[in-house]
């Protein structure tokens, strides 16, 4: 049980996970504003706007998320010179939410839209019907219903977002909860199940409130027909 219980002392756990909450957090986010607008352009009357917001999701939602980040650090930072801040690690932070943001927008743009074909059609006639132009009925009558809809499928994103996280070790974010893990196993040999079970039960606490708290909303928020 010692021998266990230094691995605490040796590496900082918790705030790894912290790392991962963090990039949760922004990259959520992120991909819920990116993906708002893509569900928008993807009912929009406009062709050319639906047929962006058709295009991006197809290309993202197929492309591994490893190539995304990988592209953010190989192609924009070390040979674009793209940078998001001065300092080194809150550089490749912030590429790490920005791509997590990009991928995980393509499932939430289709999650929102699954809400949206939840609305009745008749609510978006009696919209236009009073005058509302295409903006208004979407912000006013059809999104607030289709976020109650989509609250399971939201849901089931952000904790594919929360395990997607330790993917952005490949992004340079050397704190983060995988990485750790991966030099603990490297340096600690004699402990590697007890390492394995401690990040994967990390994981399991952090999701699965998530997972109560979206079935509890979508019964809460529930639109009574």
């Amino acid at each position: 049980m010692d021998n266990y219980l230094s691995l605490f002392t040796q590496y900082n756990i918790p705030a790894a996970f912290w790392v991962n909450i963090q990039l949760t957090f922004w990259a959520a986010i992120g991909a819920l504003v990116i993906g708002t607008i893509l569900a928008l352009m993807r009912i929009s009357p406009v062709p050319s706007f639906e047929a962006f917001g058709a295009g991006y999701v197809n290309i993202i939602r197929n492309t591994p998320l490893t190539i995304i980040l990988l592209f953010g650090v190989l192609a924009l930072y070390n040979q674009l010179g793209f940078r998001l801040s001065d300092d080194f690690q809150t550089n490749f932070f912030r590429l790490a939410v920005m791509g997590l943001s990009i991928y995980h927008a393509a499932f939430v743009c289709e999650a929102i839209r699954s809400g949206v074909n939840t609305v009745p059609q008749g609510q978006a006639e009696a919209a236009r019907a009073i005058g509302l132009g295409f903006l208004q009925s979407a912000s006013l009558v059809i999104l607030p219903q289709a976020f109650r809809g989509a609250i399971v499928p939201l849901g089931n994103v952000l904790i594919a977002l929360i395990k997607n996280t330790t993917v952005a070790a490949v992004g340079s974010v050397a704190v983060e909860a995988s990485s750790v893990m991966k030099t603990a196993l490297e340096f600690r040999g004699d402990i590697i199940i007890p390492i394995f079970l401690t990040f994967a039960i990390g994981f399991v606490i952090i999701v699965i409130p998530v997972g109560l708290l979206t079935t509890w909303l979508s019964k809460k928020l529930a639109v009574a027909r």
